[in-house]
């Protein structure tokens, strides 16, 4: 008599892990954690608030989500931002509800903020991993900058200036990725998922109990 399966539906690594990924403007830190949650299973990309008008290429609630200043400052006073920030004029901001829902489904959350933003996840979310990305070069930052077209050279320059005060933050990060190439830059922060999830403290105990392994807590 052939005894029906039990679908396990408990995770091994049950408790979430948010990965935080900081850089100077053009550096490439929106791609990385588009493609690395695209690719890696049980990863969620963080879709941040901005009131910057898209880009081209960009497409609303994927890469960003484009609302106006009113609606940003109404969501500022009712304290729906995890963290917000002005960046070269515009507002950016993590919904903190956005997170909790998606910490809710078990999956881990890669977000792309700048570095004032990191400073208040600091103080919210100390297991956090923080990882900074930066250019191979001030010179080729500024290539990547122009060659999205969209930038006036006065624009480029405050970004350069911006990005230098930026990357001199990168001591308050746990780990450093340089985009050289963004295969390998990828592979690099995969390691590092692949790594924190790994380590003891994240296992579920629900898990192990699966197992009929007894905790030695």
């Amino acid at each position: 008599m052939n005894k029906k399966r039990t679908k396990v539906s408990v995770k091994p690594f049950g408790r979430g892990v948010l990965f935080i990924v900081s850089g100077p403007s053009g550096v490439g830190k929106t791609t990385l954690c588009q493609k690395l949650s695209s690719s890696v299973s049980h990863l969620k990309h963080s879709v941040s608030y901005t009131t910057r008008p898209p880009r081209k290429s960009e497409i609303n609630n994927v890469h960003y989500t484009f609302i106006d200043k009113k609606k940003f400052k109404t969501m500022i006073d009712k304290r729906e931002f995890a963290e917000w920030a002005v960046v070269h004029g515009n507002f950016y901001g993590t919904s903190a509800k956005k997170l909790a829902e998606i910490c809710k489904t078990g999956y881990d959350i890669i977000m792309d903020i700048d570095t004032q933003g990191a400073i208040q996840m600091k103080r919210k979310y100390e297991d956090a991993v923080y990882i900074f990305i930066l250019p191979p070069s001030m010179k080729i930052l500024e290539k990547r900058l122009r060659a999205r077209m969209s930038e006036l050279t006065r624009g480029i320059k405050t970004r350069i200036d911006r990005a230098k005060e930026e990357i001199a933050n990168y001591k308050n990060y746990g780990y450093i990725v340089v985009n050289r190439d963004l295969k390998k830059a990828l592979g690099e922060i995969k390691a590092i998922v692949t790594a924190q999830r790994l380590i003891t403290a994240k296992v579920d105990p629900k898990w192990l109990k699966i197992l009929k392994i007894k905790s030695q807590t």
